[in-house]
């Protein structure tokens, strides 16, 4: 594993809200040596600074910025922040995903935002959920086509959940996107939608499958939403898919 397993704050978006330093040293003491954050517009000096106390790396960050602000001032504080893997997360209306007219577009926006970063020396992904996964175009899923039609140097975060959640094959999905999958969201659950995602290890998705699928991807770990306290999921995550990594 050259990587080490980062997690998406997102997940602890309601602790983060009231104490971020607290919640940071916590997924450090878990054993988490990266992060990717959701809002890297928030106080980037000060993120980084803690980061750095606590050795975490930033794999990649969401940016929703892009959509709503000065790109040029996303980029900067981005760059503060430590990262060059920038994801939009979402943002697109879901029906441009049914049409191959929407799934240019998209390239379209992609690929424009992608010329601006490369002159802050980043790189933009886009990062799935299932609306992305359920259309089909001539046996292919939307995510594929829309792939197909990206510049070289745009990259693919995908959510294996959401992936299965759509109706894909992840394993096999992630063999015909390797080249352009640079990071994985890594959650478990029952592939139900609606229904609380738990500890990876402890639902229904093929896990190790997935990650012997895409080995040189980033490994960050994400739950929506849980059931059972955050950070002890977080700790069960950490361990079961460092054990994987390890075997």
């Amino acid at each position: 594993m050259s990587k080490p397993i980062s997690v998406q704050l997102y997940t602890v978006r309601e602790a983060m809200a009231a104490d971020r330093d607290a919640v940071l040293r916590r997924i450090a003491e878990i054993g988490y040596q990266a992060v990717e954050p959701y809002d890297p517009m928030t106080d980037p000096e000060g993120f980084r600074q803690v980061a750095d106390d606590l050795g975490l790396s930033v794999s990649s960050t969401h940016a929703y910025a892009l959509l709503s602000e000065e790109p040029a001032k996303v980029f900067d504080a981005i760059a503060t922040v430590g990262t060059d893997l920038v994801i939009l997360p979402g943002g697109v209306a879901e029906e441009e995903f049914t049409t191959r007219d929407g799934l240019q577009r998209t390239a379209d926006l992609l690929n424009g935002l992608a010329e601006q970063a490369a002159g802050h020396g980043m790189r933009i992904g886009y990062h799935n959920h299932w609306w992305e996964i359920e259309p089909q175009f001539e046996g292919q899923h939307a995510i594929e086509v829309l792939a197909d039609l990206l510049a070289p140097e745009v990259f693919l975060e995908i959510d294996t959940y959401w992936a299965a959640v759509g109706g894909a094959d992840v394993p096999a999905l992630l063999g015909r996107l390797a080249d352009r999958t640079l990071a994985l969201h890594v959650k478990d659950g029952p592939v139900v939608k609606g229904e609380p995602h738990t500890a990876v290890g402890q639902g229904v998705m093929p896990v190790p499958g997935i990650l012997a699928a895409a080995p040189g991807a980033w490994r960050i770990v994400e739950l929506d939403e849980c059931a059972t306290d955050v950070f002890a999921a977080l700790a069960d995550s950490h361990a079961y898919v460092t054990s994987l990594e390890s075997s």
